[in-house]
């Protein structure tokens, strides 16, 4: 993430997506949010951004938006990816709110055996929509300009090899990693994994699902070394 015009950005009212951020223009819901809910007034400040990385700000006026700045352009996300296996009800939409927030880069739905919720045909695509709602309200909370990139489901087999599974007893040293695999409820099945795939640890709690993604996503997102800061030392104080 960029840190120009920061402070700015986190001040203004609210953050919106639009097709083109050079001419800016809410659709219905946006505009509704904006003037019904917030209750924006002539002279108040909101960010708008296209979802890959360009963003401006613009001002309210009369009832519209007219673009105040020049379009700048975040640096891209480093390419993190969760492998998350639905959970139920509402457990999956409150994880990607959170690992949107994180900075996560992407989620691939992932179909264990042991999955707890229907994921097939109609009900899939519904939840997949969710969760792209989801991710798009997160992002404009958190001032996020990338969008959360939501990859087609695919099953254990076709995970890629380079992909660590997170799993209780794996080891804690998360040096260069980029891509886990979160479990559902219960759970991987025993098999379900080769031998040979790298195990990661998530501390010394048994976590839910949701909080085990939430931790995934953390890790991943502070590896990449952009959140500006570093834990060096902190284990000798």
């Amino acid at each position: 993430m960029s840190l120009t015009h920061w402070p700015r950005r986190v001040d203004a009212l609210a953050q919106f997506k639009v097709r083109d951020v050079a001419s800016p223009a809410l659709d219905h819901a946006a505009r509704h949010h904006l003037f019904d809910v917030l209750r924006a007034t002539d002279g108040e400040e909101i960010v708008v951004t296209d979802g890959a990385g360009r963003w401006a700000f613009a001002g309210v006026n009369a009832g519209a938006i007219l673009r105040s700045s020049d379009v700048g352009l975040d640096e891209p996300l480093a390419d993190t990816v969760l492998y998350l296996a639905p959970l139920k009800g509402e457990r999956s939409e409150w994880a990607i709110a959170k690992i949107t927030e994180l900075g996560v880069a992407r989620v691939v739905p992932l179909l264990s055996e042991r999955l707890a919720t229907r994921f097939k045909g109609e009900t899939r695509d519904k939840i997949l929509n969710r969760w792209r709602r989801v991710s798009d309200e997160a992002a404009a909370q958190s001032r996020r300009t990338y969008d959360l990139l939501i990859d087609a489901p695919v099953s254990v087999a076709d995970v890629p090899v380079h992909v660590a599974v997170c799993d209780f007893d794996g080891d804690g040293d998360w040096s260069g990693v980029r891509a886990v695999a979160i479990g559902p409820e219960g759970g991987f099945a025993p098999g379900e994994w080769s031998d040979d795939r790298r195990r990661l640890g998530l501390g010394p709690s048994v976590l839910r699902g949701e909080t085990a993604a939430v931790v995934a996503g953390a890790l991943l997102a502070f590896g990449t070394g952009k959140w500006g800061f570093s834990l060096r030392g902190a284990a000798d104080e």
